[in-house]
């Protein structure tokens, strides 16, 4: 089967001032061993170099690679749902330009969609790592219920690949004040509503940059949005009462100090994964 056969995959990736690390970002994606995609970039309005670096992408790769761009920042949902009106794909796959997509990532995702009709998206774990070398690995139990999203998210986002009619139905990603950082956990709280399935491989395809600034960015307002979605979630998934005691975990995580959380997550990190990178 030639790659003209296959499925397209769209790949949606809002970018904003990431020059240092989105040429490997968008270079993994070139280096993908299945060969059917595009890759639609939203730079968001970027302040440094960003916007020049992809439009030499775009320039070189004009068949695979559409660079688009807000006139004013408007946050990571509202870019992703300005990528989405250009994605002609059969799939949907997301990438952040601070990240690297393993070279099968695609390939299996793709695999596991086309046998798996009853499952609407298809993430996997994810290597995390920073300027030191690589934290951890993350992974995220396989087929995740409703009941998760009182605890926490049932996907990692970045590593996710959906199919086109379930973005569609779900009107991609909501833009507002309480969903500024929590576009994701707001995703899925709709998606198991509409009673959407995923599937999580148990494989680390995906690797994230996350280091100790990452945590520095955190502001208590947004770990409020996410109690605020943890209630919604409670509530609309009609999830047993005791799971409401979980609104207060993101505000009890927004007082912690930025090193006490690195720390933390470092040790998650150690335990989840054992420290072993699972490769292809």
């Amino acid at each position: 089967m030639t790659s003209r056969q296959k499925p397209k995959v769209s790949v949606i990736m809002g970018v904003y001032n990431c020059e240092d690390t989105l040429a490997e970002s968008i270079e993994s994606i070139l280096s993908q061993t299945y060969k059917n995609w595009e890759l639609i970039i939203c730079d968001d309005a970027s302040s440094d170099r960003t916007y020049e670096i992809a439009r030499q992408y775009a320039d070189h790769y004009s068949d695979k690679i559409r660079l688009i761009r807000n006139k004013k920042n408007k946050r990571l949902a509202a870019s992703l749902n300005h990528c989405l009106q250009y994605a002609g794909g059969k799939y949907i796959a997301r990438q952040d330009g601070d990240d690297i997509s393993l070279q099968r990532r695609f390939e299996k995702q793709v695999a596991f969609l086309e046998t798996q009709s009853h499952y609407q998206v298809v993430g996997s774990g994810m290597i995390a790592f920073d300027e030191n070398g690589v934290r951890g690995v993350r992974m995220m139990p396989p087929s995740p219920a409703p009941r998760i999203m009182a605890k926490g998210t049932p996907f990692c986002h970045a590593t996710i690949m959906m199919r086109a009619e379930a973005y569609q139905a779900l009107k991609g990603y909501r833009v507002g004040r309480r969903t500024r950082r929590m576009e994701d956990i707001d995703l899925w709280l709709r998606f198991f509503e509409a009673g959407y399935r995923g599937y999580n491989l148990q494989e680390a395809l995906y690797k994230v940059r996350e280091d100790e600034s990452a945590f520095k960015r955190r502001k208590l307002s947004y770990s409020i949005d996410n109690a605020f979605i943890v209630y919604d979630a409670c509530r609309r998934l009609k999830l047993p009462l005791s799971d409401y005691a979980y609104i207060l975990k993101p505000i009890i995580r927004g007082l912690m100090p930025p090193f006490i959380m690195n720390k933390y997550h470092k040790k998650r990190l150690m335990n989840e994964g054992g420290g072993v990178v699972k490769h292809e």
